[in-house]
């Protein structure tokens, strides 16, 4: 049976190993799949093995219960730890502040300084600041034949109150001033009529006297945000006065997300001179004035993440009483600025205008050896619109550039007065400046003042700090000038620059210096010939060649309280003309001692 069943088994074994070999040799052929379902992988939660298997171990242990205590035996010691002391800071001393100074000095050519202040509190809202300064020279200028001598001297005071609400204030000011006539053409004296003997009686100085009260009001929380008020008299020893009052009162409203600000400006002045021009042969009759200009400019000021912009116009009213004259001006009041790069570069522009008053006290400001016999009226500025950028490009190098166009009409310009014998050989009391030793302003038909004038400007400055102790800050301006008459910008410069720095060299030596250029400018000198028109007298141009100025100073703190220092000015030792014909003073050392004390 065995036998049957093995043979069976070989025969079908052998049967299927034929088939096989058959079936690899038949092409099997091709098949197309469709997949109806997208393939979504699952998995499966596999099979973790317990942290704590359960036990079913038919033995439990039983832990068997220990009861047990410990053996405490003092043991002697003589260790004595030291208190120990925590390390001191050093603290600075804070600086010992004064509220008073006094300065006092003297120098070549008898150059005498003084200067004192104090500021002290009343009370915690409250407090009041005296200030007086003098400076004056007997100069004696080389080659000079008149007297040059000068005096400055001024007295202010002041009076603030703040509340939680408010603050106000009143301010004082008196200010003397002598200058001298002193600038005249070379060979002028020797010639008729100004022989030694007329020298001699010659009286070339000029005393100018100033006083000023002005008083203001600040509020917080309110739409009227405050308002200004000032008076002040000038007056000279020739006969010749000014009054003149501004009052500024201003508002702020909330617009939405805006501010809507309203400023009103009230400006009078009036004033009168008791000589005549000195392009008159005689002096018949003096000069008076009166200007009253009432304007307001509206403003709409808007504050965007980087930019700023105001939005405003400034409307002003003329009026000029004395000629019955009466006009309506409208100018720009545009303002804007925008961060570029946070503080490395910020974009600012604008364009504005405005109707100046300007005013006897003003021009001797400018130009103290102007004569008592000017022609005074506002300059219309139509617009003056600039472009400019600045920043911070490291934390100690910051930087500004500008360029700017302004068209101004009426623009106050300087020049020589003309030499008028006439006058000299009268008995008017006048002969100390008709020699053409004064300035006035430019009028070319005797009646409108100054020139129409359009300037192109270029500014740029640079300040580095290189530490504390050390700041170094250099600037430049370039001007071209168009007039309407086609004449110079007479007394402009085309260049101006100047540069300053002061370094702390440690905690005794300090030093300081500032240089100043200023480029060409030209004026010209007249003759008065009697029964002609001033536009026909005899003129000769005079080209005033550019100057530079050097100026130094180093002190030495011997104490807290005293300190000495060294003044040097115009270290060049150049005998420039700042204006025509009028020199000034050579090199001067001046040196003097600074004192701080409670007072």
């Amino acid at each position: 049976m065995q036998k049957q069943f093995l043979t069976l088994l070989l025969i079908f074994g052998l049967a299927c190993f034929s088939w096989a070999q058959d079936e690899k040799e038949e092409n099997i052929g091709t098949e197309t799949v469709t997949v109806t379902k997208a393939y979504t992988p699952t998995i499966s939660d596999a099979f973790k093995i317990k942290s704590i298997p359960n036990l079913n171990d038919s033995i439990a242990l039983q832990k068997k219960k220990i009861d047990y205590s410990i053996f405490s035996v003092p043991v002697a010691s003589t260790f004595s730890p030291a208190k120990g002391k925590a390390s001191k800071v050093k603290k600075t001393a804070p600086p010992i502040l004064y509220n008073s100074y006094a300065s006092a000095g003297g120098g070549n050519p008898a150059n005498i300084m003084a200067k004192f202040y104090t500021s002290r509190t009343i009370d915690r809202e409250s407090g009041y600041t005296i200030g007086l300064e003098h400076n004056s020279s007997r100069a004696n200028i080389n080659g000079v034949v008149l007297d040059n001598f000068y005096s400055n001297s001024e007295l202010e005071g002041s009076y603030k109150k703040r509340d939680r609400d408010y603050d106000w204030g009143i301010d004082l000011g008196f200010k003397h001033q002598l200058y001298n006539w002193y600038g005249t053409s070379e060979g002028i004296f020797g010639t008729a009529p100004f022989t030694a003997i007329f020298i001699e009686d010659l009286n070339t100085k000029q005393n100018y006297f100033m006083g000023e009260l002005a008083a203001h009001i600040n509020l917080e929380d309110s739409y009227f945000k405050g308002t200004d008020i000032r008076y002040r008299r000038f007056w000279d020893t020739v006969k010749s006065g000014e009054n003149r009052i501004i009052f500024t009162p201003e508002f702020e409203f909330p617009v939405a997300d805006e501010t809507f600000g309203i400023k009103f400006k009230v400006d009078y002045v009036n004033g009168s001179f008791a000589n005549a021009s000195l392009n008159n042969s005689e002096n018949l009759e003096g000069i008076k004035y009166s200007h009253l200009q009432v304007g307001v400019n509206p403003s709409l000021t808007m504050l965007r993440d980087d930019l700023t912009l105001n939005l405003g116009v400034n409307l002003v009213y003329g009026l000029d009483s004395e000629r019955s004259d009466s006009n309506f001006y409208v100018y720009p009041a545009v303002t804007a600025s925008y961060r570029l790069l946070n503080e490395v570069a910020i974009v600012y522009g604008g364009i504005e205008g405005e109707l100046k008053q300007n005013s006897y006290y003003g021009f001797v400001e400018e130009n103290p050896y102007v004569s008592p016999t000017l022609t005074i009226a506002p300059t219309d500025k139509q617009y003056d619109a600039y472009f400019g950028l600045r920043g911070q490009l490291f934390s100690n190098l910051s930087y500004n550039v500008k360029a700017s166009y302004k068209a101004e009409n009426r623009k106050p310009l300087f020049k020589l007065n003309p030499r008028n014998d006439f006058r000299f050989l009268s008995n008017t009391g006048d002969k100390g400046y008709v020699f053409g030793n004064s300035f006035e302003v430019f009028s070319l038909d005797g009646v409108t003042i100054g020139d129409d004038v359009k300037t192109l400007g270029v500014f740029g400055e640079l300040n580095i700090d290189v530490n504390r102790n050390f700041t170094l800050g250099v600037n430049a301006e370039y001007f071209n000038y168009s007039t309407e008459t086609d004449l110079p910008a007479w007394n402009l410069p085309d260049l101006k620059g100047s540069l300053f720095l002061d370094y702390q060299i440690g905690e005794k030596w300090y030093l300081g210096a500032n240089l100043f250029y200023m480029g060409g400018r030209k004026d010209f000198s007249t003759t008065v010939v009697e029964n002609t028109l001033q536009q026909n007298f005899p003129a000769t141009i005079i080209d005033l060649e550019s100057y530079f100025d050097a100026n130094a100073h180093i002190g030495y703190r011997i104490s807290e309280q005293l300190s000495v220092f060294v003044r040097g000015s115009n270290l060049a030792n150049n005998n420039y003309q700042r204006w025509a014909n009028f020199q000034v003073q050579g090199l001067q050392v001046l040196g003097g001692a600074t004192y701080k004390f409670d007072f």
